[in-house]
């Protein structure tokens, strides 16, 4: 059964709550094409591949708490986007709620934070492809990291439909890496499930008590493990019905990419040979001593696949932020026509693509880029808190969008937890995005409000 709806399965929703199908981004998505496309943005598998080895080390065999508290929190999270993302579905995501719910200075300055990850995001992630193919064959890192984003670039130049094509057969691929983790784990099991809870950590020579404090210092990083679900409300202007179906687009994401990363670290825990080497290890070293080298270089391969599948949909996610930018007539008009461009057989957003893959590959191959991992942590902290804070207020006019239940405890949860893994950023990082943040605000001062009639229209749609 086909995943995607056609041109003739598109309902007339001019005048409806959704979208209408005149010039733009068309509604096609149906919710499983929705849900593939955020889950390849999740990357469960390269979250549990890059990521849960840091955890890992410092979480010892309590990582899985660690990983179920920060899954808590990215609920409430999803739940925060899930409402917000139903009353206004843009493929602005987090300004154009932010935007409707809090006005647009609010809005704007959202726009600066989620902005300054567009371009440093996906080459990041790339830059890790070379890595984990260095078993099979030798490679640049630095070249590789570009190369994908041009590949990356030129698959989001298709049509939408085709790209949940690309990113879902890529999916099955690190899907089937984790599963074969998960099942290696299992099948070598060393020691028994309480290990779970009565947890220990290793400092290499010695092991001691999991405590909470441990557990707190790890849930920063086990908040953004499942990160990407958001993807979700960017894709709502091309999903069928998006006010029935973001919620369940984000919160679906969600659970599937959780169940990938923690069941095959449930494994890792129990099927590790000894728990000094969770301080140590890297999957590639778990699989080549539970099934040998080969085994270990497929999983690497499947890695190297979650890798490129991650960067198309954050090239696609980014390019649409951008390309509503210039439709909601943010920039000055030769800027704001040129980025609104679509392709006139595919329907995607041409400049606005290039203009996120192209710089993004030429920082892969020029940039020590990863030293901005610490301001982006922050970034993506801050934006969680600013769509928290959104979701305490959007309630003060009705709405046609989904309604959390027991509001506004999700909310709550959200500005308390992201608080803490905001306070223990480095302050180098915060004092950056502050100044990120100053820029915007002199260029909505100067610029924008005084155009306000004209200028920054934010997908105005009636909300009734």
């Amino acid at each position: 059964m086909s995943t995607l709806s056609g041109p003739t399965d598109i309902p007339d929703v001019a005048g409806s709550d959704d979208h209408a199908t005149g010039p733009g981004l068309k509604p096609v998505l149906t919710l499983t094409a929705a849900i593939l496309l955020t889950l390849s943005c999740v990357t469960p598998a390269s979250s549990l591949f890059i990521i849960v080895p840091e955890l890992l080390a410092s979480q010892g065999s309590g990582v899985v708490l660690t990983l179920l508290v920060g899954l808590f929190i990215s609920v409430a999270v999803g739940i925060c986007y899930s409402e917000l993302g139903t009353r206004t579905p843009s493929s602005g995501g987090e300004y154009a709620m932010v935007t409707h719910t809090l006005g647009k200075p609010a809005g704007w300055l959202t726009f600066a934070l989620t902005s300054a990850t567009l371009i440093v995001i996906p080459p990041v992630i790339a830059l890790g492809t070379a890595d984990y193919l260095a078993p099979i064959i030798g490679l640049d890192r630095a070249l590789t990291g570009a190369v994908v984003m041009l590949l990356a670039t030129a698959t989001g130049l298709l049509d939408i439909k085709a790209n949940a094509y690309v990113t879902g057969a890529f999916l099955l691929v690190e899907t089937i890496a984790a599963a074969a983790v998960a099942w290696l784990g299992f099948a070598n099991a060393e020691r028994g499930i309480s290990t779970l809870w009565d947890a220990q950590v290793s400092d290499g020579t010695s092991l001691t008590p999991f405590a909470a404090g441990i557990l707190l210092s790890g849930l920063g990083i086990a908040i953004f493990t499942c990160s990407g679900f958001t993807t979700a409300t960017y894709l709502a202007e091309e999903m069928v019905e998006p006010r029935r179906n973001v919620k369940w687009a984000v919160l679906g994401s969600l659970g599937l990419g959780a169940l990938i990363i923690i069941v095959p670290t449930v494994a890792t825990v129990l099927g590790v040979g000894s728990l000094h080497d969770l301080a140590t290890g890297t999957f590639p070293e778990y699989v080549t001593a539970w099934a040998g080298p080969r085994t270990s270089a497929a999983i690497s391969v499947g890695i190297a696949v979650a890798i490129l599948n991650a960067v198309i949909v954050m090239v696609i996610q980014n390019s649409r932020v951008v390309y509503a930018t210039a439709r909601d007539k943010a920039w000055p008009e030769p800027v704001n026509k040129a980025l609104s461009t679509l392709h006139p057989r595919f329907g995607s957003p041409v400049i606005a693509t290039l203009l996120v893959g192209v710089p993004g590959a030429l920082m892969a191959w020029l940039m020590d880029i990863e030293a901005l991992l610490g301001i982006t942590s922050v970034i993506l902290a801050s934006v969680y808190m600013v769509v928290a804070v959104a979701a305490l207020f959007v309630r003060r006019t009705p709405h046609a969008g989904w309604k959390m239940p027991l509001w506004p405890v999700a909310p709550i949860l959200v500005i308390v937890g992201v608080g803490y893994a905001l306070r223990e950023s480095a302050m180098v990082d915060v004092v950056s995005v502050g100044f990120l943040l100053a820029l915007a605000l002199a260029y909505y001062v100067v610029y924008l409000r005084p155009r306000a009639a004209t200028h920054f229209l934010v997908d105005a749609r009636d909300d009734s």
